[in-house]
């Protein structure tokens, strides 16, 4: 998976994907194609943001945790 690419850009060239197809400007020969790379953008997008999740929560963990020895 190519973990390089932005969520922001993922998510916009997904977005063109999903447009072009609600308009049928694809053709059943670039169909294919562009369903494969929007499910590879869909497993970009959650994996990033599942990351930023995991992320804040570990962040508000350590916030909690120097919060309680504080207040010892």
């Amino acid at each position: 998976m190519n973990n390089q690419i932005s969520y922001t850009s993922a998510f916009e060239e997904l977005q063109t994907i999903v447009e072009e197809i609600e308009d049928g400007e694809i053709s059943v020969d670039e169909l294919s194609a562009k369903v494969k790379r929007a499910a590879l953008l869909i497993k970009i997008c959650k994996a990033k943001l599942s990351e930023t999740e995991s992320d804040v929560n570990k962040i508000l963990e350590d916030l909690d945790n120097e919060s309680l020895k504080e207040d010892e």
